[in-house]
């Protein structure tokens, strides 16, 4: 008899470890298309900047990830999230080049105080730029072009992405959500001596609204005690230095069921003195829509991106897209899509590049078209 009360009890404490146990899903996206993109090459070059070949990530990153929870009783939990980016075309990934982590964190999830996790984690602007996009958060967006590559940190790529942050997500209520991050610099720039804990460090907090048709953002981020690496011995930092990237940004949409409308406005204020941005100040304001046609979706979006400079003239760039996906099933679907962009003589060189061909001058007037698949799963 005892024994068998000692096998039940072996047996039940078996049961229980097994049920305490992580639930592990594996999950990832799988995209890739041809592309050809060309441009004039603006007043800094001559001839024709052109591209044409295959491209990876063009309606959605390619990734690979492993989230799980574990119940730890009273309504928390552990949750994590691993998720890796890859280049399928240029074999890019696991193996080779190595992995590009999109995101990695572990946290606390509670069903009545929310979410806090440390890691590599998403800033509210990444969330809030991809949610208010009629084209999302693909290479081919308005906003994802002109808002990465002015510099600024609410965009729905890496520049988004903040590593060494702790995080706090709220839970929903009444289709409230708010969230909260801070990724620490760490920064060792000729020694602690020169070095303060603030140095390079983001900031950023978002609220969101979603209830029925109704989405709305209103998000903050800061880069603060902007630091570069001095090439003077210590005590001394980089003249200038100290000083702050602060960005904002309201973005909505509304979804009329006929068509969903979409529109945001963001500024970014740069006060370092010593220029790790070659930009002061910049505006982007962008408008879209998208609406069902057939059993697939087709969008439209509009952005303008204006520069304002102390030590050069202001620049101006715009550019406008459209997109159409088409379902084969609930995780497969084909797209096409055309982007141009038009800069003036003015704008950062580089500026308004398509990716994946590195088209983009000052000047210059540069156009984008696209098909692929997509599966995700």
């Amino acid at each position: 008899m005892q024994k068998k009360l000692i096998a039940l009890a072996v047996a039940g404490l078996a049961s229980g470890a097994a049920a305490a146990q992580s639930n592990v899903t594996i999950y990832g996206v799988v995209d890739a298309g041809y592309i050809y993109s060309s441009g004039d090459a603006g007043r800094l070059r001559t001839g024709t900047n052109t591209f044409s070949g295959i491209a990876s990530g063009i309606a959605a990153g390619n990734r690979l990830g492993f989230r799980g929870e574990e119940a730890l009783g009273n309504g928390l939990k552990a949750v994590f999230t691993l998720e890796y980016g890859l280049d399928i075309d240029t074999n890019q990934g696991i193996g080779t080049g190595g992995l590009n982590a999109r995101q990695q964190f572990v946290g606390l999830a509670s069903d009545k105080l929310g979410t806090v996790a440390l890691g590599r984690q998403y800033s509210p602007g990444f969330n809030a730029s991809a949610r208010n996009d009629a084209l999302d958060a693909t290479d081919m967006a308005i906003q994802s072009s002109l808002s990465a590559l002015s510099g600024m940190t609410i965009t729905p790529n890496s520049p988004a992405r903040f590593d060494n942050a702790v995080t706090y997500t709220s839970n929903n209520y009444s289709g409230f959500t708010f969230s909260a991050i801070y990724g620490f610099g760490e920064s060792n720039l000729g020694g602690y001596n020169n070095t303060s804990v603030y140095d390079n460090g983001k900031a950023g907090v978002g609220l969101n609204y979603a209830n029925g048709p109704v989405n709305v953002d209103v998000v903050y981020q800061s880069r603060t005690n902007v630091v570069l690496p001095n090439p003077t011995p210590p005590p001394f930092k980089a003249p200038g230095s100290d000083k702050s990237i602060n960005e904002w940004y309201v973005g909505g949409s509304w979804d009329f069921k006929v068509v969903k409308a979409f529109a945001s406005y963001q500024a970014m204020d740069n006060n370092t003195n010593f220029r790790v941005n070659p930009v002061d100040d910049a505006k982007l304001w962008t408008l879209g829509v998208n609406a069902p046609v057939g059993p697939g979706t087709l969008a439209f979006s509009y952005g303008k991106l204006t520069l304002d400079r102390n030590s050069a003239p202001d620049g101006d760039s715009w550019g406008a897209g459209t997109m159409y996906t088409y379902p084969l099933s609930k995780r497969t679907a084909v797209y096409a899509a055309y982007s141009y962009f038009s800069n003036d003589k003015y704008s950062i060189p580089g500026q308004a590049i398509i990716t994946p061909g590195l088209i983009g001058a000052p000047g210059e007037n540069n156009y984008t078209v696209g098909a692929g698949l997509m599966h995700s799963f």
